[in-house]
């Protein structure tokens, strides 16, 4: 069996959450974008990086995880709910970096609860 990590700052799905969370508050910088769009963007994104951050300090805590799965699907739909899908540009940076949210979240699930289970054992 592998290792599990429970250092803080070492696991990269985390890291992972980061960049796609910074990526997706930054892009209305150089994207085409509504109001709607921006703050949409910006909120999620900056909670995803957010919860990313929060994960890699405290590895032992599994629910960030789920947290980032949430927060990957809100940005997916996020298009057709805040009503931007004519922004190709927009919609395209929620929809890819939603799912990579989700992916990343999914895939960071199994370690977090082995690191949640090794700190429980004395």
């Amino acid at each position: 069996m592998s290792e599990v990590s429970t250092r803080a700052w070492t696991r990269p799905y985390d890291w992972a959450e980061v960049v796609i969370g910074v990526v997706a508050a930054l892009s209305p910088l150089w994207l085409s974008t509504t109001t709607s769009a921006v703050w949409t963007m910006v909120v999620l994104g900056a909670l995803i990086a957010i919860d990313g951050l929060v994960s890699l300090a405290a590895p032992r805590a599994v629910y960030g995880e789920g947290i980032q799965i949430v927060l990957g699907a809100l940005l997916f739909i996020a298009p057709w709910v805040m009503g931007y899908t004519e922004l190709n540009g927009a919609s395209w940076t929620s929809w890819v970096a939603g799912a990579l949210t989700i992916i990343a979240g999914a895939a960071a699930m199994p370690e977090a609860s082995a690191a949640h289970r090794v700190a429980g054992q004395h």
